[in-house]
């Protein structure tokens, strides 16, 4: 178990231990003050397999919330059909899901902060199974919904508390790198997820998907027991009571960048889910791919979150991340009216395809500098900070992403009204940047 508790004396893989300086750094006993290494955060203590080690777990339990939504995504057009019921009803589904992830990391986060990262992320995570194996069994669509937002709740967990434990051990620039590192771990979901659930869906009905997913939650449970260990000490904890929740909300929504990446990150994230529940049907029904083909336009796009997110974190930790947004959220706007364009202009499949694969690229630079600018400046709250920032970006998506299917009122959905969506997102997040944020204003990362 990590020792994190104020003034530490911490372990090494070697003979010399370190020791806290007097400004609270750690500095190794014994070694020349004027020369020996400080380590200002108790994760720069960990060894590097161990380190890794917990990377690829916590990205694997942040990417349980991406395969808990896309995972099903090409089934889409089968529940239409097995229901009989409209595109628009089984987007609603999408919808309970993105609204229970954002309940759920509102509830998680808080209770983080309060009991430590690793009994509320057993709980919570022990609900996701639970909730798989109900909507597997669910014999018609309401059920179904009510199960995908207990699915959403349970998989909130996974975000939130991963976020807050690479916040408890690292800090400043060390956090851009590590935020990164855990991206692209749960960045290769989004990739992976529609392959995976086309394939499943050659070899076995719909119904079978949410048995995988209750498969994936379990072995988290399991590795959550056994290996992740508690970042957030007692001394560390946050007092019971309500006040106090709500005194952490209060200081945290009280710091108006952070009150402008909430919205810049619901809006990028928005944008994205637009294009989430209406890709389904645009693809398979306007474009006529099979469920195949279509994870694969699906994983393609995705890649494009994935090399945004790695850019992005070296872009942030040299230039700021604020002037990465400056450049990803106008990206944003630019990229949707480019598919709105392709569309009218009848340029086919290929004319919406490059300027969403821009688009989604544009979503990968958002999404880490938004967290590094609202967790590196609260890292005593780390936990409700990053369940605000989940709360926003899935419950105001999970509002926003069924546009698409209700505008067109039954008909096909077309790219004009996903990427019309896609467009007044991204104004909306550019406005927030300048007028909330306003980059100029925010000061360099910590060390």
């Amino acid at each position: 178990m990590l020792n994190t508790a104020p003034n530490p004396v911490v372990p090494t893989t070697g003979s010399t231990p370190r020791v806290p300086s007097s400004t609270g750094a750690i500095r190794t006993l014994g070694a020349n003050p004027a020369t020996a290494p400080i380590m200002l955060h108790p994760g720069d203590a960990i060894p590097v397999r161990r380190r890794a080690l917990y990377v690829i777990i916590l990205g694997a339990l942040t990417a349980l919330g991406p395969f808990t939504i896309d995972l099903y995504l090409p089934a889409f057009p089968v529940l239409e059909a097995d229901f009989q019921t409209t595109a628009a009803a089984i987007q609603l589904t999408l919808t309970g899901t993105m609204l229970g992830f954002g309940l759920g990391q509102l509830l998680v986060g808080p209770l983080s902060d309060r009991f430590g990262r690793r009994i509320p992320l057993i709980v919570v995570t022990a609900l996701h199974v639970l909730a798989s194996i109900a909507a597997a069994i669910a014999p018609d669509l309401v059920l179904l919904g009510i199960s995908r937002v207990f699915m959403g709740m349970g998989a909130a967990a996974g975000g939130v508390v991963a976020m807050a434990v690479v916040r408890d051990l690292f800090g400043g620039k060390r956090l851009v790198m590590m935020l990164s590192r855990l991206a692209l771990v749960s960045g290769t979901a989004p990739v992976l997820a529609p392959l995976v659930g086309s394939a499943l869906l050659t070899v076995m009905p719909w119904r079978g998907i949410f048995v995988v997913l209750a498969a994936y939650g379990l072995v988290m449970l399991v590795c959550t027991v056994l290996i992740i260990p508690e970042t957030l000490p007692a001394a560390r904890r946050n007092v019971p009571g309500g006040r106090a929740v709500i005194a952490r909300y209060r200081r945290v929504l009280g710091d108006r960048v952070v009150i402008g990446v909430l919205i810049i990150g619901a809006m990028a994230f928005s944008g994205l889910f637009s294009y989430l529940s209406s890709s389904p049907f645009l693809f398979q029904q306007g474009f006529g791919l099979n469920a195949q083909e279509y994870g694969l336009v699906f994983a393609s796009n995705s890649i494009g979150v994935v090399v945004g997110v790695q850019v992005s974190s070296r872009l942030a930790a040299r230039f700021g991340p604020q002037w990465v947004l400056a450049f990803s959220t106008a990206a944003l706007v630019l990229s949707g009216i480019a598919i709105i364009v392709a569309d009218q202009l009848q340029l086919g499949l290929w004319g919406v395809l490059i300027p969403l694969f821009f688009f989604m690229t544009s979503a990968g630079f958002t999404f880490p500098s938004t967290q590094v600018l609202a967790l590196d400046r609260h890292g005593a709250a780390a936990g409700t900070a990053a369940s605000l920032l989940g709360a926003a970006n899935f419950g105001v998506a999970g509002l926003i992403s069924p546009l698409a299917g209700l505008v067109e009122h039954g008909a096909p959905i077309t790219a004009t009204t996903m990427a019309g969506v896609m467009v007044v997102c991204g104004v909306i997040g550019v406005a927030a940047l300048w007028f909330v944020v306003r980059p100029r204003t925010v000061g360099q990362l910590t060390p």
